[in-house]
């Protein structure tokens, strides 16, 4: 579908119902970039642009379910006041006719380079969708803007990878080091090993194969969406593994988001792992994660609010929409592990609070009726149990020092989750909003991502058990959003 094609579509009185239906969901949000119908996944092409945030993200407005994918796009300079553009690229290629699937950007000279899979699927071959039957073409577009776009060209295909590769070559990430640009690559042997292929360039158009990321299978098949990069003179590589088998607390989730710290010398061709796969969410919601790098040198990471494959469901999907993305969270590097923190830019959404700025004990166990608010909990020693909802409870049980995420009707089949602290537990910070979750656990050390659909009733924030030495509760407002979806 190409541009014109989309925009004819959009503006169908059938479209048009679509999306004043979605719009009337009650489940919708307030201050999480969602699609305005249709389906959305994987942050794209995260990047700032001569002074503008571009987030990019696979979308399909017009089904729920996914299919083809574009490269949705919004823009902000705030984090607060966004920009919903119509989509900034199309499946109107030949090397990306089913699919633009997943890519990052590099920003050099005003100039920003977008690089992404094209996903072409031969079913008039016999077809297995690993090994036969399928292009994964690396293509690359440039901007000015961040709007209007360059052509398409098609930089690797499936003859410029490795030949233990398998078909499922994608979800390119680009930087510059040491005055030449790499590339990472998530693959899958044909053995169905995970792990991650580098490439190198001199002029970000000619790339060759450099070397690759051998976990020894114990990221299961594939490593999707791999990000290196090194925060304060350490090497992180992040990573989206599926096929690693659940180990008591961990890896309960059908997919897996997390990273190694690793040591590095690209020039060399050398690298040492220096941790097992780390978790960097113990919830049920949260994958595809891309970083970047923003104008005040943080170093932000997004997600995807969403899994792949899951058993569980979401609601909205009746109304004729699924997913969001994450709040952003600056990434901290803490004694070499990453805490996920949320950007202090969110502080703006803040209103006139729920009960007031500073709550007691009394107020929380006695329940407050809400669902969009932060809250902010510093506990005394001792166990606790808070209510996020009426039947969603967050319980640290201070002897074994465990952190548990408990779900009733309004999880649709999320059900619990736990987690080890390092430390006793400190903090508590939570952001609802009226269909997730995001709990932050000791300033990030560790995070639960969730969807939750709870009725008007269960909307309540409470304290169940044991008391605090400060809990802070705000009411929050939504982002301000103008919409060019419908727009040339």
């Amino acid at each position: 579908m190409n541009k014109q094609e989309y925009l004819d579509k959009y503006h169908t009185s059938e479209q048009q119902a679509v999306r004043q239906n979605v719009a009337n969901d009650p489940y919708r949000l307030q201050f999480h970039i969602q699609p305005e119908s249709g389906w959305m996944n994987d942050p794209n092409g995260l990047s700032v642009l001569n002074g503008t945030i571009h987030w990019f993200y696979q979308y399909n407005p017009f089904n729920p379910k996914g299919g083809a994918i574009f490269w949705g796009h919004v823009s902000t300079k705030d984090y607060v006041n966004f920009t919903h553009h119509a989509p900034a690229l199309y499946n109107d290629h030949p090397a990306d006719r089913d699919g633009v699937y997943s890519g990052s950007a590099y920003i050099e000279n005003g100039t920003a380079y977008y690089f992404y899979t094209g996903n072409v699927k031969h079913r008039d071959q016999e077809y297995d969708y690993i090994t036969a039957g399928r292009e994964q073409n690396t293509i690359l577009v440039t901007s000015k803007d961040g709007v209007t776009f360059s052509e398409k060209e098609v930089v690797l295909c499936n003859a410029d990878y490795p030949a233990d590769m398998s078909n499922h070559v994608r979800d390119p990430k680009v930087w510059k080091q040491d005055g030449r640009y790499y590339m990472v690559l998530g693959a899958r042997t044909l053995e169905s090993k995970g792990m991650v292929l580098i490439y190198v360039s001199d002029d970000l158009h000619n790339w060759s194969y450099h070397m690759r990321l051998d976990v020894n299978g114990t990221c299961g098949y594939m490593m999707e969406c791999p990000d290196l990069f090194n925060l304060d003179g350490q090497w992180f590589l992040i990573s989206c593994p599926q096929g690693i088998e659940a180990k008591g607390y961990e890896y309960n989730n059908v997919y897996q988001c997390g990273y190694h710290t690793l040591d590095i010398d690209l020039q060399a061709k050398t690298y040492r792992f220096t941790s097992d796969f780390i978790e960097i969410d113990r919830g049920f919601d949260f994958y595809a994660v891309q970083t970047y790098v923003d104008d005040s040198n943080r170093r932000i990471l997004v997600g995807w609010f969403g899994l792949p494959d899951i058993t569980y469901t979401n609601p909205t999907l009746a109304q004729g929409w699924q997913h969001c993305l994450s709040v952003p969270r600056e990434l901290k590097n803490v004694n070499g592990r990453l805490h996920l923190c949320p950007i202090n830019e969110l502080q703006a959404l803040r209103q006139t609070p729920a009960t007031q700025a500073v709550v007691t004990d009394e107020q929380l166990r006695a329940g407050i009726n809400t669902k969009v608010y932060e809250l902010d909990v510093v506990p005394a020693a001792g166990d606790i149990t808070l209510a996020l909802r009426r039947d969603v409870t967050l319980s640290y049980n201070a002897q074994t020092q465990v952190a548990t995420l408990t779900m009733g009707k309004s999880g649709y089949g999320r059900d619990v989750r736990h987690v080890k602290l390092a430390q006793a537990l400190s903090r508590i910070h939570v952001y609802s909003d009226t269909s997730t979750l995001e709990i932050f656990l000791n300033d990030g050390a560790e995070v639960f991502n969730t969807r939750v659909y709870a009725e008007p009733a269960d909307e309540v924030v409470s304290l169940v058990q044991g008391s605090t030495t400060k809990a802070e509760l705000y009411a929050l407002g939504s982002l301000k959003v103008t919409n060019l979806a419908g727009q040339a």
